[in-house]
């Protein structure tokens, strides 16, 4: 098997041929020629249906998670594809108290007709004997986003299995070359590649990769009676951004890194969380489970104003609701319902000089 950067570069590729580019351009239809047959087959006959551009990701993107990919037109569309297409009236649903807020709220609200039996159960645990008694689908997120804590996912999912439950990984923070949930046992693996796929901050993309091909199917199926498809020519740009993955998240995890040693000795900042660090409370089963570490972070200042001053103090970070791109950004959580104090931050290193960040960092605190 090709190494991470080979993949991200190559993945997705077709045959190359005298006098072809390299990556084919995007293809844009409604419609397709029908050949004058009634008997379609795999050919694409509707844009709802299928566009050759969408499956040239897929196939990358599928073969960094170890499954069959599906891509949807954002994370939270991944996810809702996903809980729609598996989830019936009156199941029982096991998510994280403390993973993506946006998810817990899709559920309670848009989901509420399905009357569904919610079990909330916080991402380092402990899961109780009998948490997934009964279970439909069990929705982990790890590391969580935005506290960073960890669960150990081949555990959970054998508890899941043995109880007749899914188990999918909301696998955003980690990336698919951070980790690979389908071959821990997980049984669908969903993504916001808005964050570190694409990565530059200008696209919105999201998808699921499954390893059963009757799951598969059936998530087509919603995809394309929803219409929650992806645009064609954002789908390429996705695709065309995929090739530096493996470039970024080496810049953001070293990053991340340094930044994490610089502030926790900082008398202004408490709880600094990395997963990569050998202190943090999550390395350990971490370890295990990653193949490498991402650049996200999370440190606490005193309050909001404290945060709003340090963002206007420094240079090079910028205030921002995502995480995962080129530009290294702060989002103060609190503002958004997450329940963690006034000055909670999650910080996303982005691919700026190691040193330039830190002094950056360190001088926005000190001013």
């Amino acid at each position: 098997m090709y190494g991470d950067g080979t993949r991200c570069v190559h993945g997705g590729e077709t045959e190359p041929a005298a006098g072809e580019s390299f990556m084919p351009g995007p293809v844009f239809a409604a419609p397709y020629h029908l050949g004058g047959s009634d008997r379609l087959g795999d050919t694409d006959f509707y844009g709802r249906g299928g566009n050759p551009t969408w499956r040239a990701l897929e196939t990358a993107v599928g073969d960094l998670d170890g499954g069959t990919c599906l891509l949807l037109p954002s994370g939270m569309a991944a996810i809702g594809t996903l809980l729609r297409a598996v989830l019936h009236a009156g199941d029982v649903l096991v998510l994280p108290t403390d993973g993506y807020y946006a998810t817990r709220e899709f559920v309670r609200n848009e989901l509420a007709e399905l009357h569904l039996r919610v079990r909330e159960v916080p991402t380092a645990g402990p899961f109780p004997d009998d948490v997934f008694d009964d279970a439909r689908l069990v929705l982990l997120e790890t590391p969580s986003n935005p506290g960073l804590d960890v669960c150990d996912i081949a555990a959970l999912a054998e508890r899941a299995h043995a109880a007749g439950a899914l188990l999918a990984v909301d696998n955003t923070t980690a990336t698919p070359l951070g980790q690979r949930p389908l071959e821990l046992g997980a049984d669908a693996v969903v993504a916001s590649d808005t964050k570190a796929l694409c990565g530059h901050s200008d696209l919105l993309l999201g998808h699921v990769s499954v390893r059963d091909e009757e799951l598969a199917r059936r998530l087509g199926r919603v995809r394309t009676l929803s219409g929650a498809i992806p645009a064609p020519f954002e789908t390429w740009l996705a695709h065309r951004s995929m090739a530096t993955l493996d470039l970024r998240l080496a810049r953001q995890a070293e990053n991340a890194a340094v930044l994490a040693e610089a502030l926790s000795g900082h008398a202004d900042v408490t709880g600094v969380r990395w997963p990569g660090m050998p202190s943090d409370p999550a390395h350990e089963v971490a370890s295990r489970q990653m193949r490498r570490w991402g650049g996200v972070l999370r440190f606490e200042l005193r309050d909001a104003e404290a945060v709003e001053r340090f963002v206007n103090r420094s240079h090079l970070v910028s205030g921002a609701t995502s995480f995962g791109g080129v530009h290294s950004t702060v989002d103060r959580r609190a503002q958004w319902g997450d329940p963690v104090p006034e000055g909670f931050v999650r910080f996303s290193a982005g691919c700026e000089d190691p040193a330039d960040l830190v002094a950056d960092v360190l001088a926005a605190l000190r001013r």
